[in-house]
C-alpha cells in the first residue's frame, strides 16, 4: 500500500512495530540486555536495535531497574546492564495496570490531602515521605501542582528524586533524558501499521497534555537544549504545543497537566540553562536520607562511611559520595557475598579521581585489607 502523499514516510528501523501491548516493549528490552549480559547499554543503543524511541526504551529500562531485572550502572550517559532476573523478564511481558480514567475533578483543581504514612509507587514499592517546608514532600509537590508551579528536583544520582516524584503523582508520564533524546521522544512519531501505511503515535508530552497528567523529565539537563525547548510552550501561558510532525496539529493542555524535572548537578554533560531554570520556579534539593538507610537495616558502618564522605564532598575534597542507591546495593551484596565484599565494592564503584580518598575512608572503618572486587586465581 502506498503511503499517502500528505504523510511523511519515515524510514522504519529494523524491528520497528506497531504499538505494543502493555509490557511487551519491556520484555524486548530485557531480551536485548540478556543477549549481552556483560554489556553496559544506553537507551539510545537499545532503541536503535528495536526501532523504538529512546524515551520509550528509557521508561522500560527504568521499570526493569525498579523490579531488579536491570541495573543502572552509568549516569552520563545513562547505561544499564543485565541482572540475574533479566532472563526471566525477557521470557514474558510484564503487564502494567491499565491507565485509570481521568477523575471527575482534575488533580489541578482538587485539594491535596496531607499524607500520613507511606505512599505506594507505581512499581508497587512503598515510599516513606520526608519533610519539605513542614509538609510531607508528597503533599508539598501535589500542592505545587495545584498551584501550577513547576518543580525541579536536583541532587546526586541515587538520592530518591524519581521515587518521590512517582509517589506524589501516580498518573506520571516519564521521559528518560539523555544526550540521544530527540523531539520525537516528547511529541511522538509515525509508526508502521500492518496494512503497510503509517500512523502517528503520541509521545509522553502530548499524552500528558491531552489527559491532564504529570510529565516527569528525568535527567532533563542531559537533553540538548533545542530539544528540551519543545516543552516550554506547554509550560507557559500558552499551555499548548504545535506538533509539526503530525501536520502541524495544535495540542492544548487539559487541566491537571504539570511538569516536574530531575537534575543531577556535577554530572558530565548536565547543563542547567537559564531558559530551563527560569521555567521551574520551585527548585528542590534532594539528598540521601541516612535515617531511611538505618531503618532499612543497612550495616551502620556503611552508613557512617557514606556520611563521612558526604561531608568531604560538601567541603569540595571529593566529587562523589555513596548515596542511598549505593547503600541499598551494599546491603544486597553483603547478604550475597559478605560485608567485606560489599565494602570493597564501595571502593570499586567510586570514580577514578575519588577512589583513593574513598578507599581510605572505607578502610578506616572496615579494615586495611578491604579492596575492590576482582577475580583471583583459578580455583
Amino acid at each position: 500500500m502506498t503511503t499517502p502523499a500528505t504523510i511523511p514516510a519515515p524510514s522504519a528501523a529494523p524491528g520497528a512495530a506497531t504499538r505494543l501491548r502493555n509490557g511487551e516493549l519491556r520484555r524486548r528490552v530485557a531480551e536485548q540486555l540478556a543477549s549481552e549480559p556483560t554489556a553496559e547499554l544506553t537507551p539510545g543503543a537499545i532503541a536503535r536495535k528495536l526501532g523504538h524511541s529512546s524515551g520509550a526504551v528509557g521508561n522500560a529500562l527504568a521499570k526493569l531497574d525498579a523490579d531488579g531485572a536491570a541495573e543502572r550502572v552509568g549516569v552520563s550517559p545513562a547505561t544499564y546492564r543485565a541482572t540475574p532476573k533479566t532472563a526471566d523478564a525477557a521470557k514474558r511481558a510484564t503487564v502494567s495496570p491499565p491507565t485509570s480514567p481521568p477523575p471527575s475533578t482534575p488533580p489541578a483543581l482538587a485539594e491535596p490531602p496531607v499524607v500520613t504514612g507511606p505512599v505506594r509507587r507505581p512499581n508497587g514499592q512503598m515510599y516513606h515521605p520526608r519533610k519539605l517546608s513542614n509538609l510531607p514532600d508528597v503533599t508539598a509537590l501535589r500542592r505545587l501542582r495545584k498551584a501550577g508551579v513547576a518543580a525541579l528536583m536536583y541532587g546526586p544520582p541515587g538520592t530518591g528524586k524519581t521515587s518521590v516524584v512517582e509517589a506524589a503523582f501516580p498518573d506520571i508520564v516519564t521521559v528518560q533524558g539523555d544526550s540521544d533524546t530527540i523531539v520525537d521522544d516528547f511529541v511522538g512519531s509515525y509508526v508502521p501499521t500492518p496494512e503497510g501505511s503509517f500512523k502517528f503515535v503520541d509521545g509522553p508530552l502530548v499524552t500528558a497534555m491531552r489527559e491532564g497528567r504529570a510529565l516527569f523529565i528525568d535527567d532533563a539537563t542531559l537533553i540538548p537544549p533545542p530539544v528540551l525547548a519543545v516543552v516550554y510552550p506547554a509550560m507557559d501561558g500558552r499551555r499548548q504545543v504545535t506538533v509539526k510532525a503530525n501536520k502541524g496539529e495544535v495540542v492544548n493542555a487539559a487541566p491537571g497537566f504539570y511538569v516536574v524535572a530531575g537534575h543531577n548537578p556535577g554530572v558530565h554533560g548536565a547543563i542547567l540553562s537559564d531558559a530551563l531554570s527560569s521555567r521551574f520556579a520551585a527548585q528542590i534539593h534532594v539528598s540521601t536520607d541516612y535515617d531511611l538507610a538505618t531503618r532499612l537495616k543497612i550495616e551502620p558502618k556503611a552508613v557512617r562511611v557514606a556520611k563521612n564522605l558526604a561531608l568531604r564532598q560538601e567541603k569540595g575534597d571529593i566529587g562523589w559520595a555513596p548515596q542511598l542507591r549505593e547503600l541499598i546495593a551494599f546491603g544486597r551484596i553483603a547478604e550475597a557475598l559478605g560485608t567485606k565484599a560489599a565494602a570493597g565494592n564501595l571502593i570499586g564503584v567510586a570514580p577514578d579521581e575519588d577512589r583513593e580518598i574513598v578507599a581510605e575512608a572505607v578502610r578506616s572503618v572496615f579494615g586495611a585489607d578491604i579492596a575492590p572486587l576482582s577475580l583471583g586465581p583459578q580455583i
